[in-house]
């Protein structure tokens, strides 16, 4: 590993390594889920590492598809990844007890769906029918595992060559590394294997989906073997509690203690809620986390019951 400025080697000086995406659709909210972790880092603007001041870890940038390799090969101890992107490397390279990543915290950001798209107005309607042509993809191996599973299914399930080999592919999986929707309007392609979150730029482009091949999320992975276990469980319990900390608000309200019946129902809060004695007699204090996306629904139905005083208050990190 170097340096891209110098081309020297980085004296990593026995750093838990953690990738991140350098670029796209992940980078901005990782990076801002370890500012929120306190993993505080530099990073020059032509250099793919970047080393922590407040923790022994060092940051390593790279492609989103690269990191489960990265992270399953152990070159790396930690990664922020999607799951498209391990499904894809697992295609390619099976886990075994040695290599290949866990999956252990589900980030809660980068939801899409990796789908079969085919132009809008043209005949084919289900991917039975693209069997034999040509699909333009940059997930190579999950487009191949996914067509040779639809192949099976129209030979009756044969799968070899005959000679106990695996069946060669009928249609043909034609790797684009960009602008994958452009292909069939550019004539190299009937379909197209890709990315979808709005669906937008698939729809200006003239296609539609017709099958999902999976839906994908950005997830916290590890190695099987980190360098250091017990750094990894402590920026896992880090980046977690910045989690919860955007599914949570804190409601805080004073009610009658004859309603903490009512106002239970409402603020179960995520384990229990906490009930202090106020100085007015018959009058208690309710503390209770609420999910985030119910914050107004939830402070109607308090006051509507009886609750006075109700305030919410944004959480900036937690820990179970």
């Amino acid at each position: 590993m170097t340096d891209s400025s110098t081309n020297d080697p980085i004296r990593l000086n026995g750093k838990l390594l953690l990738a991140v995406p350098k670029k796209g659709r992940l980078k901005e909210k990782a990076l801002a889920l370890l500012d929120g972790s306190d993993i505080q880092f530099n990073r020059s603007d032509r250099s793919d590492i970047a080393f922590s001041p407040n923790t022994p870890v060092a940051l390593v940038f790279l492609p989103a598809a690269d990191i489960p390799a990265f992270v399953g090969r152990g070159n790396g101890a930690l990664g922020i990844t999607g799951t498209d992107c391990i499904a894809e490397y697992e295609s390619r390279e099976p886990p075994t007890e040695t290599t290949g990543v866990e999956q252990i915290l589900d980030l809660g950001f980068g939801r899409c769906k990796l789908q079969v798209q085919v132009p809008e107005k043209g005949e084919i309607q289900t991917p039975e029918q693209l069997v034999g042509k040509t699909i333009a993809t940059s997930f190579d191996g999950l487009s191949r595992k996914y067509f040779r599973e639809l192949e099976a299914k129209q030979s009756n399930g044969e799968v070899t060559n005959g000679n106990g080999g695996e069946a060669k592919l009928k249609t043909n999986i034609l790797h684009l590394s960009g602008s994958v929707e452009a292909a069939y309007s550019l004539g190299m392609a009937d379909a197209v294997v890709d990315l979808v979150e709005s669906g937008l730029t698939m729809r200006v482009a003239g296609l539609k989906p017709i099958a999902t091949v999976l839906e994908s999320s950005a997830v916290l992975i590890r190695s099987k073997h980190p360098s250091d276990p017990k750094w990894v469980d402590l920026i896992t319990a880090r980046i977690r509690g910045v989690i919860t900390a955007h599914q949570y608000v804190l409601c805080t309200y004073n009610v009658e203690r004859r309603l903490l019946d009512k106002v239970h129902k409402i603020t179960p809060g995520k384990r229990a809620p906490t009930i202090n004695n106020l100085e007015e007699e018959g009058w208690v204090a309710v503390q209770a986390m609420v999910e985030s996306n119910r914050t107004a629904v939830v402070m109607d139905e308090l006051k509507e019951v009886g609750a006075q005083d109700i305030l919410i208050i944004k959480l900036e990190n937690t820990r179970q």
